[in-house]
């Protein structure tokens, strides 16, 4: 009885995490609206220390004070990379002014609306070094094959009934 209600709590907490997932977490690049950025360097101390993680979410308008992921636009050096720094106005043209928190000038790009990939939501301190460690490609191939080795030797090996026995044959005892 009490597994059985372990088992359906469980159940539950996953279809919860699932859906939580689904609306709030899924990355852009599934779909969702959650861009997660590894903080890399100094530059927005003390909000945000190297390593951390922020989950971005992308919004229909931004303005100043928001911290926003930008990529770098598509005309300018380091084109495509993405930052993660605070609005700090509106430049000429449709781009914004940014800056990051501990920078003394503002960044050489002026983003526009559609470069930017959204506004911090969410942040996990220091969970970005080990989301980075994992994506070295040494530590993930490890990774797929012990995967693969686990599932591969946690399967039950299959038992042979003998056809005598799945078709039901009795010994007759003699006398």
């Amino acid at each position: 009885m009490i597994r059985r209600i372990a088992s359906q709590l469980l159940r539950g907490v996953l279809i919860l995490f699932v859906a939580v997932w689904l609306v709030a977490l899924r990355p852009q690049s599934l779909g969702g609206s959650a861009l997660y950025v590894v903080v890399r360097g100094d530059s927005m101390l003390p909000t945000y220390q190297s390593g951390d993680l922020v989950v971005a979410r992308s919004e229909s308008s931004y303005a100043p004070g928001d911290i926003v992921a930008y990529r770098v636009p598509s005309d300018e050096f380091g084109a495509g990379r993405i930052v993660i720094h605070r609005i700090s106005g509106t430049g000429t043209g449709n781009g914004f002014v940014v800056q990051g928190d501990h920078n003394p000038s503002p960044d050489p790009w002026s983003p526009r609306a559609s470069d930017i990939a959204g506004r911090a939501w969410l942040v996990a301190p220091g969970l970005g070094r080990a989301v980075a460690f994992i994506h070295q490609p040494v530590v993930a191939g490890s990774l797929a094959a012990g995967l693969a080795v686990m599932v591969l030797l946690g399967r039950r090996p299959r038992t042979r009934v003998s056809a005598a026995r799945s078709k039901g044959s009795h010994r007759r005892l003699e006398l």
